[in-house]
């Protein structure tokens, strides 16, 4: 288990005290996969490299398998090679003029991690048959293409035996197609393992993909922790809604309650029904957030409750098609099935799921009772498929 304890690190910049991470705090149980998501700047390698001793944290505490490796307070910092893990840089920082063999050895053969000389080649070979690059011990590691690279990279940090995996944005250098093989070879390979892991991402899709949690980080906080379905499906403030996929946001105002945790919205396009956490009180101006898979198009007969909408533009994707429309003065996004057949200036019928229309303050914050999450959700957090 990984826990880190209200983490703070800042950075000076001329007289200025930058912070990078203010007061982080979560527990990855063992064996789970872990992923910090957020955009550039919100913390996420910062609070990772503190993970693994290469950043000295300002405050806070850090517990790796039971050990403590960080705390300010105690007078504790485990340097990076006594702390047990194995990482991996977004650069993969192989040696070029080192065989493949050799690039996994070299953590067996230098500082405290040396083991007797006589284990190395089987430490290895059984490290380079995990990511299936056995046979090609004697290739120089400029030889091989992006994707054996990123897996040498990762033989490397296993080499050891680590208790803790960390990788740092490990296939931002790959192409797309190569990217989502990884994301599926990477995400067998750790379930296979069983070893605990923290993944430091951008790609929203990644982080969906392979995680069983997943914490979003925004200005060195972070603002949810949750498995990929809740964090797509219940964001708890805006921030988390916009950069989670795409989103229609439609603001309106409440006009009572219609079942339970349901309440209607007029809205300039008509009324909405909606999920309101927590209630709220009749006439409160609110943002409801609707995914664009989340609305059906209706091309002849209206169903109760739909809106009236004209087509503004279709693109046709193969899988699906995506639709531009406005119903009153509101545009919309609405991704539909493939067999839809419309066309711009068409007039159509948009009928919503009321369970997955969310609605949030106009502030973009947290319902009032935003789910705490706790060790005990990671632990029954859902796999990825």
């Amino acid at each position: 288990m990984v826990r880190v304890t209200n983490l703070v690190k800042t950075y000076q910049d001329g007289r200025a005290r930058i912070p990078a991470a203010s007061g982080v705090s979560f527990e990855v149980p063992a064996g789970r996969f872990f992923t910090l998501l957020g955009p550039s700047g919100c913390g996420k390698t910062t609070t990772l490299r503190s993970i693994a001793g290469l950043e000295k944290p300002d405050d806070g505490e850090i517990e790796l398998d039971g050990v403590l490796v960080f705390s300010r307070h105690r007078g504790v910092h485990v340097p990076p090679n006594l702390r047990g893990i194995g990482m991996v840089f977004q650069s993969y920082a192989i040696w070029p003029h080192m065989s493949v063999f050799d690039n996994v050895a070299f953590p067996l053969r230098v500082g405290r991690g040396r083991v007797p000389r006589r284990e190395i080649p089987d430490r290895v070979r059984r490290a380079l048959a995990t990511v299936r690059l056995s046979g090609l011990e004697g290739r120089p590691a400029t030889k091989l293409s992006g994707g054996q690279q990123q897996r040498l990279a990762l033989a490397r940090a296993l080499v050891r035996e680590p208790k803790v995996l960390l990788l740092d944005e490990p296939m931002s250098n790959l192409d797309a197609k190569l990217r989502e093989q990884m994301r599926l070879e990477l995400r067998a390979l750790q379930r296979h393992l069983g070893i605990t892991t923290i993944y430091v991402t951008h790609d929203q899709a990644e982080a969906l993909a392979m995680s069983n949690l997943v914490a979003l980080m925004h200005e060195g906080r972070i603002v949810q922790i949750g498995t990929p379905r809740e964090i797509y499906e219940r964001p708890v403030n805006r921030f988390v809604t916009d950069f989670i996929g795409s989103t229609n946001l439609v603001p309106g105002r409440v006009a009572g309650p219609v079942g339970d945790a349901l309440y209607q919205v007029e809205t300039a396009a008509g009324p909405l029904v909606c999920a309101i956490r927590g209630g709220a009180a009749a006439g409160g101006e609110v943002i409801v957030s609707v995914r664009p898979e989340d609305v059906s198009i209706h091309e002849r007969q209206r169903p109760d409750g739909a809106w009236e909408a004209t087509v503004e533009q279709v693109v046709y994707l193969g899988e699906c098609v995506d639709c531009r429309l406005t119903a009153g003065d509101v545009p919309l996004r609405v991704r539909a099935h493939p067999s839809i057949r419309v066309w711009r200036g068409d007039r159509v019928f948009l009928a919503f799921h009321p369970e997955r229309c969310i609605a949030m303050r106009p502030d973009g914050g947290p319902p009032e009772d935003a789910p705490k999450w706790t060790s005990r959700d990671a632990s029954e957090g859902q796999a990825p498929r």
